[in-house]
This record gives structure tokens, C-alpha cells and sequence, in this order.
């Protein structure tokens, strides 16, 4: 059950503007509830992996370490160096719908972009930010790219 008095609200942060709007909403309504940040990256290994040895990634890629560089600059870019709430940042394995709703078990609110890196033009909501909410376990605010926060 979600904590009313210290909200917990978890964001998907991809690295796409549309992550970032959504948390930096997210953000700002942390900060009037009296809540708190959880921001997630989720990370997977690319469907080409073993594939033929034409297909295999240099050995130095590694996307856990890379989705966690680019949850760490999606966050300094949103907030700075001093934010205004309280934010923790994890990185999970997996598809990001799965990993985000595992997540937001206990949760007071889930925020996503509504189109992620995956995403294309002419889509209202991506495939990630459809699936979760038809399937969280809490409240979700789906952020359009280009919405303005609540504090601008």
C-alpha cells in the first residue's frame, strides 16, 4: 500500500525528451505532495545478440552500464545538482514495461513519457506507456513530450 504521508513515485527515464519531461512532472509534483523520486532504467541485451558471429557487440558495450550513465545525466540535466525531493535512481534488468511495474508495486504514482527512444512519430502512446496503463499496480500519469510541469 502506498505511503500518503511520504509518497513514493516512481519515473521511467529512458534518455528520450519525452522521459525527461515526464520527470521532470514528476518532479514538481513530488515536491508539492511532499514526496519522493524513484527514477528507473531498464536495460536488456539487443535482440541481435547471438545471432550468428557476424551480429555480436564490441566487448566493451555493456547496456547496464550504459543505461545507468544514461539515467544518471537524464536526472542531472532534469534537477541539477541539488534537487528539491528526494531521488534515488536504479537500474533494472529487463523490458521496461515489466521492470517499471515491478517497481511500482507500493507505489503512490508511475510517470512515463508518453513515447520513449522506441518510439515513432505518429504514435499517441508507445508500447511501453500503453502496456502500463493497462496494467500497473498504481496510479499513471502518462507525460506528452513538449507538456510543461506544474512549475513551468
Amino acid at each position: 500500500m502506498a505511503n500518503s504521508a511520504n509518497p513514493r513515485i516512481v519515473v521511467g527515464v529512458d534518455g528520450s525528451p519525452a522521459a525527461e519531461q515526464a520527470l521532470r512532472w514528476a518532479v514538481d509534483y513530488a515536491r508539492l505532495a511532499g514526496g519522493s523520486i524513484h527514477a528507473i532504467a531498464a536495460w536488456e541485451y539487443p535482440a541481435f545478440y547471438g545471432w550468428g558471429g557476424t551480429s555480436v557487440p564490441a566487448p566493451e558495450f555493456n547496456p547496464e552500464e550504459l543505461a545507468g550513465k544514461t539515467l544518471s545525466e537524464s536526472v542531472a540535466r532534469v534537477v541539477g545538482t541539488e534537487p528539491a525531493v528526494r531521488i534515488t535512481e536504479s537500474v533494472l534488468p529487463g523490458n521496461a514495461a515489466q521492470a517499471l511495474l515491478e517497481a511500482a508495486a507500493g507505489a503512490a504514482l508511475l510517470v512515463v513519457g508518453s513515447r520513449g527512444l522506441g518510439g515513432f512519430s505518429g504514435a499517441l502512446l508507445g508500447s511501453v506507456s500503453r502496456h502500463l496503463t493497462e496494467h500497473a499496480p498504481c496510479p499513471v500519469v502518462v507525460v506528452r513530450e513538449g507538456v510543461a510541469g506544474a512549475a513551468g
